[in-house]
């Protein structure tokens, strides 16, 4: 990957710049930003300064330049570097640092659950469509685990909806309603989600 592959806003970039200014070695360091949350989980970001001459060989760097000339480098693990590409660090006073980022958590594998089969693909697709689409007005989406081939289907949430008190109603009145009303074969969806988990997605 020869282009970036995360933007940087202008506002944002100067926001960091301020902030490695009171770091000792200001003119060495990096902005490290990894996600810290584990699979299936909705996107956490780890984000801090680092000596970008000792990234790892493996790392991905790349260098922002503001309007002004300013720049810093970004250092991102290979491994988050797929998940990251196309998102956008922003800064707001009201938000602090954001991220916005397209991609979406790899759902993990939960045991004895069907992801293969011709109904997981449907519900995939009616996810992608209909579902996903409903719940981002709310900033949320949801990720299909598998079902047990008994009618029901299990799912986490994510975004607004991960760790919001109406999630559990939203997912068992909406989500199951819209999936039982389309798909005769699903009869319940059963949430999967840790809502104790769920933060705000912000950094200051």
């Amino acid at each position: 990957m020869s282009r970036p592959i995360i933007s940087i806003t202008e506002a944002a970039l100067a926001k960091l710049i301020e902030l490695r200014a009171d770091e000792a070695d200001a003119d060495q360091l990096g902005l490290r930003l990894a996600i810290a949350s584990g699979p299936g989980e909705d996107f956490r970001y780890d984000l801090s300064f680092d000596e970008y001459l000792k990234a790892a060989f493996t790392d991905e760097v790349r260098t922002h330049t503001g309007g002004e000339g300013a720049s810093i480098k970004v250092i991102i693990p290979a491994d988050d570097a797929e998940r990251l590409l196309d998102a956008t660090l922003d800064y707001t006073d009201s938000q602090g640092l954001v991220i916005r980022n397209p991609n979406r958590p790899e759902a993990p594998t939960v045991e004895g659950l069907v992801r293969d089969d011709e109904l997981s693909a449907e519900i995939e697709a009616m996810v992608a469509a209909d579902v996903n689409p409903a719940l981002a007005a709310h900033g949320g989406f949801v990720t299909f685990m598998g079902h047990d081939g008994e009618g029901t289907v299990y799912m986490t949430m994510g975004g607004g909806c991960h760790g919001c008190s109406m999630s559990k109603m939203t997912m068992l009145e909406g989500v199951q309603t819209m999936l039982s009303e389309a798909l005769p074969a699903v009869e319940r969806v059963r949430d999967l989600t840790d809502h104790s988990t769920g933060s705000n997605p912000y950094y200051s």
